[in-house]
């Protein structure tokens, strides 16, 4: 959220679970009373090493032992130098970052989700990672992505989640629609011959839930960035009102007004999205890569393929592809600068980030690296193709009150939906609301 998934985490916090009560409260506990940064007790031990924090929500969804197999491997290379992890769910990392960044003492090396940026940037509790790459001579052509305040990054995603279009294939040939979809009107012919089958199927599913807007996300503005389009200004200010986004709107209005979009939508959340499809009862979806696995477990017999998200017709430039991302940054107070970024350039290395990628079923951050895993699937394998010919896009990772913003973006589209008031009220509306925000 990658997508950002607009409730938190990335959309692998959902499937995989959290991790048991017990170890949760654990870490919880374990966060509260370690501090981190100047007041952390980081500046050392009795043998004379430098104890390093790294605060996360990874360790619970990664296989047993592979993020502390790493810290490992970082401590063997590195002598002299001790990783201590700080894991716990997302909620409870979110909750301690918050507080450390107001007190001045988040851990050294910080987990991160591309919605919090903006707010610690601002604090001035997390580094300028484009200074600190420049000092050490990084070369950052490597990187997948970054995340960017005033053109100074202060996050770097280790892993991503990637959303691409999830298709029925049985649905799809019932319906006659001989090939995937790849531009906006094939998506509708598709959608319309779906739902006109008398399957009881639908061709679309869209989530607008205003109490989980993530759908504002990953199932409306993913169509304006597949297009190279873009909601933001060049210096990322507010520009809903431009023609990019008015003509995606209007093409889901579309297929809103046929009828070929499932019931339920403005009550629908993502996980009610990956049910119907999962259940068969829906032809076409944007979700998580992520969720393939809980798909195919649940019904093993359904036939489906992945493919990047349809572009606008005619449109022949590089396709943006929505994504969330475990996300790394180093604190503003930090004793131990660098110390913190031998960890962050070790986790972006080619053979670590393949591993962690592999560990965590996600795709790298290192445009070097490829996860064995991509190997042994092809729907995965076809996915990792799709990643690497498009580009990384969710407008959303580092604004300020992204969800915010989703919701005040839902408000008004369910109203447009409903016909109550047209596309440019509801874009001026939309863009007023935002300016306020920013």
């Amino acid at each position: 959220m990658l997508h950002i998934d607009g409730d938190g985490g990335t959309m692998r916090d959902k499937t995989r679970g959290m991790a048991p009560v017990a170890t949760a409260m654990v870490a919880a506990l374990a966060l509260a009373g370690c501090g981190g940064g100047a007041e952390s007790g980081t500046s050392g031990t009795a043998s004379g090493d430098v104890t390093i924090e790294l605060a996360q929500w990874w360790e619970p969804e990664l296989p047993d032992g592979a993020l502390r197999g790493l810290m490992d491997q970082f401590e063997e290379q590195n002598p002299g130098i001790k990783v201590k992890l700080l894991s716990g769910p997302y909620a409870d990392t979110k909750e301690q970052l918050v507080a450390g960044a107001a007190a001045g003492t988040m851990s050294d090396v910080v987990g991160l989700d591309g919605a919090w940026v903006s707010d610690f940037a601002k604090q001035g509790a997390i580094q300028d990672l484009s200074q600190v790459m420049s000092d050490h001579s990084y070369d950052d052509s490597q990187l997948a992505s970054q995340v960017k305040i005033d053109d100074k990054a202060y996050m770097i995603p280790l892993v991503n989640f990637v959303y691409p279009m999830f298709t029925n294939t049985d649905l799809m040939e019932s319906a006659g629609v001989e090939a995937v979809p790849t531009t906006r009107s094939e998506f509708a012919d598709a959608a319309s011959k779906i739902a006109a089958t008398g399957n009881n199927a639908s061709g679309w599913i869209l989530p607008l839930s205003q109490e989980s807007p993530n759908g504002v996300q990953n199932d409306v503005m993913s169509w304006v960035w597949a297009s190279g389009g873009s909601m933001l200004t060049s210096d990322g200010k507010p520009d809903v009102d431009n023609g990019d986004v008015k003509s995606a709107v209007e093409f889901i209005k579309g297929m809103w007004d046929a009828g070929d979009i499932a019931e339920g939508a403005f009550t629908m959340k993502e996980q009610d999205k990956v049910e119907n499809f999962t259940n068969g009862r829906v032809g076409m979806m944007i979700d998580s890569l992520a969720h393939i696995t809980t798909i195919q477990e649940a019904n093993p017999d359904l036939n489906f393929k992945i493919s990047a998200v349809p572009a606008e017709d005619g449109y022949t430039g590089t396709r943006g592809m929505p994504y969330a991302s475990w996300g790394i940054g180093i604190s503003a107070n930090t004793e131990h600068p660098e110390e913190a970024w031998k960890l962050v350039e070790f986790l972006l290395s080619k053979d670590v980030n393949s591993e962690l990628s592999n560990d965590a079923m996600a795709f790298p951050g290192n445009t070097e690296a490829k996860p064995e895993f991509v190997d042994e699937n092809q729907i995965y394998k076809e996915a990792f193709e799709i990643w690497n010919s498009s580009t990384p896009a969710n407008e959303f990772v580092g604004l300020p009150v992204s969800e915010t913003l989703m919701r005040e973006f839902d408000e008004q589209f369910q109203g447009y939906l409903n016909g109550d008031v047209d596309v440019d009220t509801m874009l001026s509306n939309v863009q007023q609301a935002w300016e306020g925000e920013f």
